[in-house]
Parts: structure tokens; sequence; C-alpha cells
């Protein structure tokens, strides 16, 4: 008896054990996640349950921190990028990507081998041979073929053969909602799934990389990323406003009109044959507006806080839903294969004997988004004019920099600051910019004179713009900085000389007057060299008086006093 319990005991135990060595998909994708998780989600198209056998000898199976993950690439690890376009509106259709980021100096070339990258240094030191794997030499390999024969290697690890051809280097696994799915590729690669079977919420996307490796594959990288199914429409609105500061704070000025700007988030166009319809109330009791433009213009005239919200709806087309099955007609008259075409309702006195067999095109599903914002209005500069601009003439010889006023009125409130940017004649390239704060009280006119130099000759792009906590206010204009003209500089050389010499002469006359009168008589008999010093004198002034004033010798009064001989 005892024999015959150990017996029943080993064959227990050798039909568990096939059990307990046989891992499935879940068991290495699913990072420990119950295998009942699949049972609560529809199947996706084209995907398989995660309870099908894997093929741990051709793809082994390593836990996190395994020592081997440190050599399962040449040169490093390598990360893997997952993303996606979500969130999704269910029925439409979400696409994942991803992306190898390989070590330091590695790339894939046009084949597909990975490569060296050239004169890209590393830490390590440079390899003679170019490749880091070479993937072409590897499927010369008679064990591998050359991607259209079918070994036991070019499998999936479902085993499931590869499509032809396979030259592909990679096998990646995506596994979500208990399913997964298997897909060759290069260093990138992407899946798209139909989300009209997947739950409302978020969900978790786990993505598993293998590359080849002799007869085997190895695993290089896992990935995870959330992306979201959600039953309303995802719509993102921007508001933009002339003369505002930061939009993004939602502060906006008074009377200058806001544009509101919905942008639909859905990259798969699964609402391109539907119609769409815009509900904007903007809080300031203006009304309800509806419309079917996605751009929307509002002026708030009152300073405040109001509450803007915004309903999108689209009427998606869609199969119509089976009605209700309703008891056969007793009247024998009518055909048994009439059949209703309208989804309206039937009249009481007609009872067909069958109903709809083909969906009715024309029925329609409704879907809403819904987008709400606080948005606070203050008064702003609503408006900046140039209404002068005048050249600053300074005293003495002129700087080497040209000063230009320009004159400024504005609208609204009083700015705190002041900016110029001066660029070149196309407002492009900007060679210049000064701030400075406005202290001095403008008035009510907010009447502003601001001074700028400029170095060179040339015509150039002047932008002004006035400021304060909540706004921002330009204005623009062209200003043309003349060049010295050399004439004139040699014009004003020459007058400056000649100035100077008439300014000698009338000096050395009003001398020579001041001489004469004050000048003391002295005797014939006086000494001969002072005789003859003074008769030197009156010769060297009588030469000047006749050089500098020809038309007045007859009045000189020396002629009335004649010598004595």
């Amino acid at each position: 008896m005892e024999c015959l319990y150990c017996f029943l005991g080993f064959l227990l135990l050798a039909a568990r054990l096939p059990l307990d060595a046989a891992k499935q998909f879940h068991d290495v994708l699913s990072n420990e996640r119950p295998s009942s998780y699949m049972r609560e989600h529809n199947q996706l198209n084209g995907w398989s349950s995660d309870e099908n056998d894997w093929n741990e000898k051709l793809y082994p199976v390593w836990k996190r921190g395994d020592s081997r993950w440190k050599n399962s690439w040449k040169g490093g690890r390598v990360q893997a990028v997952l993303t996606s376009d979500s969130p999704a509106l269910v029925g439409s259709t979400i696409t994942f990507a991803v992306n190898l980021v390989f070590p330091r100096c590695q790339k894939e070339d046009a084949d597909g081998n990975i490569v060296y990258e050239k004169n890209c240094r590393n830490d390590t030191l440079p390899s003679p041979d170019p490749y880091v794997y070479n993937w072409t030499a590897w499927t010369e390999d008679r064990d591998w073929g050359d991607g259209t024969s079918q070994g036991h290697h070019n499998v999936f690890p479902d085993g499931r053969p590869f499509p032809h051809p396979w030259k592909r280097n990679f096998v990646y696994m995506f596994h979500t909602l208990g399913q997964y799915f298997q897909k060759l590729g290069r260093c990138s690669v992407s899946v798209s799934i139909n989300t009209a079977n997947v739950t409302l919420g978020p969900q978790v996307m786990e993505v598993t990389v293998y590359r080849r490796h002799g007869r085997t594959y190895v695993p290089i990288a896992k990935v995870k990323d959330v992306y979201v199914v959600t039953d309303q429409i995802p719509i993102f609105v921007t508001m933009s406003q002339k003369n505002n500061r930061n939009s993004s704070d939602e502060i906006f000025l008074r009377d200058i009109p806001i544009t509101f700007d919905v942008l639909i988030h859905d990259p798969s166009h699964f609402l391109n044959e539907s119609a769409i319809y815009y509900k904007w109330n903007f809080g300031d009791n203006t009304g309800l507006f509806v419309s079917n433009n996605h751009i929307m213009n509002h002026t708030y005239v009152l300073n405040g806080t109001f509450s803007f919200n915004l309903t999108v709806q689209a009427a998606v087309p869609g199969p119509c839903p089976s009605p209700s099955p309703r008891p056969p007609k007793t009247n024998p008259s009518l055909s048994t294969n009439l059949k209703s075409y309208s989804n309206s309702p039937v009249p009481a006195g007609d009872k067909p004997l069958e109903l709809t067999e083909f969906p009715v095109e024309n029925c329609q599903i409704n879907r809403y988004g819904y987008f709400t914002a606080t948005i606070t209005i203050v008064e702003g500069i609503l408006q900046v004019t140039i209404v002068q601009v005048t050249d600053v003439l300074t005293p003495g010889p002129q700087p080497d920099d040209s000063l230009v006023d320009f004159v400024l009125t504005c609208q609204g409130s009083t700015p705190t600051e002041v900016c110029t940017v001066i660029s070149d004649p196309a407002c492009r390239v900007t060679q210049n910019t000064v701030c400075s704060p406005v202290d001095e009280d403008l008035g009510d006119m907010c009447l502003l004179t601001v001074r700028r130099a400029f170095g060179r000759p040339g015509t150039y792009c002047v932008n002004l713009t006035l400021g304060d906590d909540a706004s921002l206010a330009l204005a623009s204009t062209l200003v043309s900085i003349p060049g010295r003209d050399p004439a004139s500089v040699l014009r004003m050389t020459n007058g400056i000389l000649v100035s100077v010499g008439f300014l000698a002469i009338f000096v050395t006359v009003i001398a020579v007057l001041v001489y004469k009168k004050h000048k003391k008589y002295k005797a014939i008999e006086s000494s001969t060299g002072i005789v003859v010093q003074g008769k030197g004198l009156n010769v060297f002034l009588s030469h000047a008086k006749t050089v500098f004033f020809p038309g007045n010798q007859e009045k000189d009064p020396l002629l009335k006093n004649p010598g004595i001989l």
C-alpha cells in the first residue's frame, strides 16, 4: 500500500514538473502581474493571450539585477525609449514607438549593422573592428540562412516563424491588457492598436527587446509607459492677445481682443469625418456662442475675474445599435424579406417580420470635450505712437555719436519701463537693445521723450516698447542717420582761420591808435638813435596802414601836421 502511495505521488510530481518549468508570456513580460488580469479586457485585433508558452531556451529570461545584463551589449547598456500619442479617444487608433539608444560612439548604419562612429572618442580604446555587431555576417551563417529559409532559430518566443524576409536584428515584445504582440525591427519600431475594445482609463504598455546572439537571443532592454484611453475628446486651448506680456498666466488686458484657438488631439484622424461644433461661454454675461470654427475672438470690456467654459461636440459616424427583436407579424400577405433601413420609430400598426440585418450608415455617436479656465482682466497699455523724431544739436564740436529724440504718446495704463531695440532696416538683425525705467510722471497725456545714440551713419529700424507688469506695447519707425561731409568740415576750418586773422588785425589797429594818442612830443634835436628809431616805427606803421586801409590815406592826421624841415 505504501508503494502505491509513493507511485501516485511520483506521478503527481512528474505531472507538475512541466507546469512549473514552462514559462508563459505573462511570467516574462508582465513584471509578475497575475495572469487573470487579461480576462478583464476584450481581444485586441492581431494580439495574442499572454497565457501562451514562452520558449525560454531560445529566449532566456533574466530577472532584474541579474549580472548577465551588464554583458548583454558591447560597450555598455542599451536604453529603450517608449512613447505614444496618448491620450486617445475610444474608438481611435493609438500608436506606440520604441527607439533604442546605443552606448556612446555607436550607431546603426544603412544596412542595419551596429558600427562605431568615426572621429568619436570613447572612454575605452578604439576597436580595430569597425563593427560592434555585424548582423550581415551572421545571416550568412547556414544555421541562420539568408532570411528566406525557415530554421528552428527563426521563430518568435511563442514558436511562430518570422515573416519573409526577416532581415531585422531585434525582436520587440509588446505587452498590454493581458495580451502580447511580437515584431521584428531595427533600432526603432512602432505599433498601433485600435482602442474600441480597450477599457477606459490609464493602461500600461511594456516592451522587452531581444538581440540576436549566436543561436539564441539575448535581452538587452525593458521599458514601460502609461497611456490613457478616454471617452472625452482631448482638447487644448491656446489664448493670445496683442500687447499681453505673458499669456500663460491667464491675465489679459481690457478692451483688446483675445484669440481663443482650440486644438483637438486626434493624431489618427479619427474625427475627420465628424461634424464638430464649439460652444463658447466667456463668463461675462455676453451669452452662449455656437460655431463650427475652432478660432474665436472675444473682448472683455470690464476688469475682473471671469470663468471661461468651452464644450466641443463631435458627431462620430458609426453603426446603429441593433434593435430589440419583435414578434413576427401574423399577416401572411406581407413579404418575409421586408427589411427596415431607417432608425426612425416604426408605426404601431406596422409590425414587420424581420428586423434590420445591415447597419444603417447615418447613425452617429456624440462625443464631447470640455475646457475651463479662470481669466483675469486688468488695465494695460493699449497703444504707443511715435509722434516726433528730432535730431539733437549740441553746441561746440559735434560728438562722435548722433543723438536722436523720440517723442512717444501712449493710451491705457502708465508704463513703468521703456526699451529700445535698434536693428537693420529690415527689422531682423538686432544691433543694440537698451531698457530703462520710467520714473517721471507722464501726466494724463502720457507723453514721453526717449533719447538714443547712433554710432554710425545709416538707416536703422527702431522698435520702442513701453511696458508694465501685465502689458507691452510696441511702435516702430525707420531712422536715417546722415554721414559727415568732408567739404563742410574744411569750410568750417577755413572759417575759423579767417576769423582768427581778422581778430589779430583788429587788435593791432587798436594798439596803434592807443599808442599814438598817448605818445609824448620830442624835439628834433634829440639823439640820433631816438630819431632814427621813431622814424623807422613811423615808416612801418605808415606801410601797414597803406596795406590795410588804402582808401583812407588822405585822412591820416599825420598829413595835417607838416613837419618842420
